[in-house]
């Protein structure tokens, strides 16, 4: 019998992965260079990538448990391994919270078992000189300053990032909260804070003003996730083993692990990483599926989609500079900052010269659970509405690189959808019925995993939508109060397939045109 390896999933201790024999992916080395990088340190990542892991693993660092690292990269590295008080706070805990004075009575409770280990004098009435005291104490007793480790720091405001009042209410309890960490510089040893939005040192670090972001530094960019060299070394049984169960070659089970789980990028030029929780559970379940959203996209990402009213469609492909999406939290004037720390997007590209970013979505996943995600808050669709038979059909007519019989099933299909209450009511609070559809389509050819574009620019101006297939690609404008000879025409007259032609593949123009009375598809006229 085949004995199955021990993945460590939900499993976020250090000292308990490697007590407890599981799989473990060395990033020693990293960790003494953070530990060794600065005083005040913060770093941001996405949900599940491994930040949980790396504050434990700091934690067994500064508390000398030199066993426990026997044999990884660090034993390299560190000489001494001096026992530091550690307090270790996992703010997630904290996460739905409404009000100040709920949140204030969470971080008392948060430090109470500190208390009972360092004591709590009778002043202490507030976490901030709670905190105080707990960090003056522990330095007291054992003649060693303190390392501070503060992990999902920003759990309890995410969820009320919508609600000014009440954000500015609960940031003020967190700014007291904070306050000691640098009123006791002299009694910290390091202190890391870890979550995964940015808020401004003004606004919570108010006192912290040498708090040291390394979330962009290309040195630490593979320190959360999986490298392409330690998947294929760490995990190459594991891969070999689920290709025989999915009877294809190792090769292929490794591209196909990399297309759905690889891309993600923490630094301009930086080596990409795999999403570790993504690939853990893949290839402990041994198949391929969409773990990252498991517990669905975050309601404080789609709150803030919907406030700044974000274009859905221009996700695929955004060139941007560093200072648009590495943007404190409270500061952001649009969605692109939350987007990129919460791992919808990531770097693909960056130019040294121009110092401008490209950024687009990771991988397979992701693209097939951002979709999903906002079929309902954007289209007033669920994605059980597109699978019922629909999407086998439409899918197989663009493979068979059919686009008659395609448009034929799209007209079927749309035509049913005024019968779902949510779709109504979006399509009445559009503000152009173009660009309702223009949704609608992007939506539903990004669920099926059809790459697709909108509003691309070109010579001649902004081309509706690019399709891309293996062998064809569609370019399509759409209209809603015209025929669908003139949006033929447009695509003609101003030269949208020619970027094209070179490709290899064949183009094949559509002109769109809806039906206002049956909400659906009215006609269509394709060449090519």
């Amino acid at each position: 019998m085949e004995l199955m390896r021990k993945y460590p999933i939900g499993i976020q201790t250090f000292e308990r992965i490697i007590k407890e024999g599981f799989v473990y992916v060395d990033k020693t080395d990293l960790v003494w260079q953070l530990a060794h990088s600065a005083t005040f340190v913060f770093m941001s990542r996405p949900r599940r990538f491994g930040k949980s892991l790396l504050s434990t693993t700091l934690e067994s660092y500064f508390r000398g448990d030199k066993e426990l690292f026997e044999g990884l990269k660090i034993m390299q590295l560190e000489k001494e391994w001096t026992r530091y008080p550690v307090i270790h706070l996992d703010l997630s805990v904290a996460k739905g919270l409404d009000n100040a004075k709920s949140l204030s009575e969470t971080l008392m409770w948060i430090l109470e078992p500190l208390a009972d280990v360092y004591g709590r004098k009778p002043t202490e009435t507030t976490p901030g000189k709670l905190l105080s005291g707990l960090i003056h104490r522990a330095q007291e007793k054992t003649g060693k300053q303190v390392a501070v480790i503060i992990d999902e720091y920003d759990a309890p405001l995410l969820d009320v990032l919508h609600d000014q009042a009440t954000l500015d209410a609960m940031r003020k309890v967190m700014q007291e909260f904070y306050v000691p960490l640098k009123a006791n510089e002299a009694y910290i040893k390091f202190c890391f804070i870890t979550g995964i939005t940015k808020f401004s040192q003004q606004s919570i670090f108010s006192t912290i003003n040498n708090l040291k972001n390394v979330s962009l530094l290309p040195r630490f960019a593979t320190i959360c996730g999986f490298t392409e060299q330690e998947v294929k070394t760490v995990f190459k049984e594991d891969i070999e083993a689920m290709a025989k169960d999915l009877k294809v070659t190792p090769e292929e089970m490794y591209a196909k692990i990399k297309f759905k789980y690889d891309g993600y990028h923490f630094a301009g030029g930086a080596e990409a990483v795999f999403n570790p929780y993504s690939l853990l559970n893949a290839l402990d379940d041994r198949m391929l599926d969409n773990y990252w959203f498991a517990s669905g996209t975050p309601t404080f990402l789609i709150k803030q989609m919907q406030h700044f009213h974000t274009d859905i469609t221009s996700l695929d492909s955004l060139e941007v500079s560093k200072s648009a999406f590495d943007q404190p939290t409270e500061n952001m004037k649009d969605a692109l900052p939350l987007l990129y720390q919460t791992g919808y997007l990531t770097i693909k590209d960056y130019d040294p010269n121009t110092e401008a970013y490209l950024l687009s979505f990771p991988n397979q996943e992701v693209r097939v659970g951002y979709v999903n995600g906002l079929l309902p808050t954007y289209i007033g669709l669920n994605n059980s509405d597109v699978q019922l038979g629909f999407a086998a059909k439409f899918w197989q007519a663009l493979t068979n690189d059919n686009i008659d019989l395609a448009m034929r099933h799209m007209q079927s299909y749309l035509a049913g959808i005024p019968y779902v209450e949510g779709f109504k009511r979006k399509l009445a609070d559009a503000t152009t019925k173009e660009g309702f559809y223009e949704y609608t389509f992007y939506l539903i050819f990004s669920m099926l995993n059809v790459y697709v574009r909108t509003q691309v620019k070109v010579a001649g101006g902004r081309i509706d939508m690019v399709v891309f297939m293996p062998n064809v690609i569609y370019v399509m404008e759409l209209k809603a109060s015209d025929t669908a000879r003139h949006a033929l025409d447009q695509i003609n007259a101003r030269g949208y397939a020619k970027p094209y032609l070179s490709d290899g593949r064949r183009v094949v123009k559509v002109g769109v045109s809806f039906d206002a009375d049956k909400l659906s598809v009215g006609e269509w006229m394709v060449e090519g």
